[in-house]
């Protein structure tokens, strides 16, 4: 997986336009994952959802994570998860998923990482840290890190580092040299007039910081 510029869907901000139409818009600039986020959704219409998704993005080959519903990865087709620290265990996860698919972890304190790096090797695949800034699409989040404390846990992790919250093209530069491997967007794509514009912005500031 190529944790790069990896979106995280809102269906409230994808508005008309929808979920798979946004999420394919936003690949066509440059986006490199996308994880299904809808917490208000009952399960049969997530899955619908994430069918639809999932078949948006398959031409591309772009993977497809679920957010938390770990039990229905296998009826969307997704290619794994993303759990938070009150989510399903990841060990539980990862028993779910089988070795083969994707499984990513929130993180956001140094104990978390330090619990996290002593699972079993293989339970985890990459890690989502943050927030690093205060963020609309996610009102219950912490006390944001900031980029330098996001980056040191970053350094630390042993595995990927997926920088969210609150990040915009703007912001990206600031994140580049702290150890990330990506980005993760929610309303800087989903709610952009052009998704493909807002993701190749932010592609290449993200780029352009190397």
């Amino acid at each position: 997986m190529d944790p790069s510029l990896y979106l995280v869907t809102d269906t409230a901000m994808c508005g008309d336009r929808g979920v798979p139409a946004t999420a394919a818009a936003a690949v066509q600039g440059g986006v490199t994952v996308v994880q299904l986020r809808d917490r208000k959704a009952e399960d049969a219409a997530f899955v619908r959802l994430g069918r639809e998704l999932r078949d948006a993005l398959r031409p591309a080959g772009i993977p497809l994570l679920v957010n938390d519903r770990v039990h229905l990865v296998e009826a969307i087709g997704a290619d794994g998860a993303h759990v938070g620290q009150s989510d399903l265990d990841p060990v539980a996860a990862r028993e779910l998923l089988g070795p083969s698919r994707l499984l990513g972890l929130s993180v956001r304190k140094a104990v978390e990482l330090a619990a996290a790096s002593a699972l079993p090797p293989g339970t985890v695949d990459y890690f989502g840290i943050g927030p690093v800034w205060a963020t609309a699409s996610k009102p219950d989040h912490a006390r944001p890190l900031g980029p330098d404390d996001a980056g040191r846990l970053a350094s630390a992790a042993g595995l990927p580092g997926v920088a969210i919250g609150g990040i915009t093209a703007e912001r990206a530069s600031l994140l580049r040299g702290k150890g990330f491997a990506g980005i993760a967007v929610v309303s800087a794509i989903c709610a952009a007039d052009e998704p493909a514009a807002a993701a190749a912005q932010l592609r290449q500031c993200w780029q352009a910081a190397a």
